[in-house]
């Protein structure tokens, strides 16, 4: 199981950085305070002192909320390394081969790059992963609807991977759409992997509507539909197994992270 053991320092290598999360309480970019900084600053406060906030269940309360918020971040990072480390390993695609990016002009004026998360070009595929993804592909179109493409034939596909879709910002909305017209333009399918089944509706319906493909991890097999069919049956990796194989390790490193980010 070494390329197990890769994968999951991979995974988690970000995730930890989390235990270390401590809360700025408006203090910009510092490293953030300890709970004698934090008590320091809002003893100083009378109206804070006054209402008891300085207490150190208010530190810890602080704490766990911002770190919780770091820990779904880093899982996200956590997951797109994972991503794309499987399709270097299964398709032999080097870290090159996987990029894809685009430049846009922002609201500003100014200019600015878009860079995804991994990209599958047919080109760069052995003759047996290229028909594979060709097929895969072209039961995807028929998922998505292939008159809102454009593109009879897509020569590859890019993904945006993600841990989970809650939020519905229009910032972040506008940014994916945007994202899938390039994709179409460049000849690639747009895609999203999430590797959580938390989608918002409201947004897999649009992004779907709009023709970009939207996997989840929903344990289906349709490798339309779900993130780990699409790794098992089209990439060849089976990513549902590894996550059972290592569930306990997995839970036990994400616990104590928990447990350090409640402790004040």
């Amino acid at each position: 199981m070494q390329f197990d053991e890769q994968l999951l320092e991979i995974f988690l290598a970000p995730v930890r950085k989390c235990a270390l999360y401590k809360p700025a309480f408006g203090k910009g970019k510092s490293e953030g305070l300890t709970l004698s900084g934090f008590r320091a600053l809002y003893g100083s406060d009378y109206f804070y002192a006054w209402l008891g906030l300085d207490d150190p269940s208010v530190y810890a309360a602080h704490k766990a909320a911002g770190g919780l918020t770091s820990v779904y971040r880093q899982i996200g990072i956590g997951s797109e390394r994972l991503f794309r480390s499987i399709l270097n390993h299964s398709l032999g695609l080097s870290e090159s081969q996987l990029n894809w990016s685009y430049d846009y002009q922002k609201p500003d004026g100014k200019f600015g790059t878009h860079t995804l998360d991994a990209a599958i070009r047919l080109e760069d595929l052995s003759d047996r992963d290229s028909n594979r993804i060709k097929e895969w592909l072209s039961l995807s179109q028929q998922t998505v609807g292939s008159s809102s493409s454009g593109v009879i034939a897509p020569v590859g596909v890019v993904f945006e991977v993600r841990q989970g879709y809650k939020s519905a910002d229009s910032k972040r909305q506008n940014a994916d759409l945007r994202y899938g017209v390039r994709a179409y333009q460049a000849g690639l399918l747009p895609a999203f992997a999430i590797m959580s089944s938390q989608v918002s509706e409201p947004v897999l319906r649009r992004y779907r509507s709009d023709g970009m493909l939207v996997l989840t991890g929903v344990l289906d097999n349709d490798p339309t539909v779900s993130t780990f069919a699409f790794l098992n049956q089209v990439v060849g990796f089976n990513l549902e197994g590894f996550f059972e194989r290592n569930r306990k390790r997995l839970q036990t490193e994400i616990k104590q992270i928990i447990v350090e980010l409640l402790s004040p």
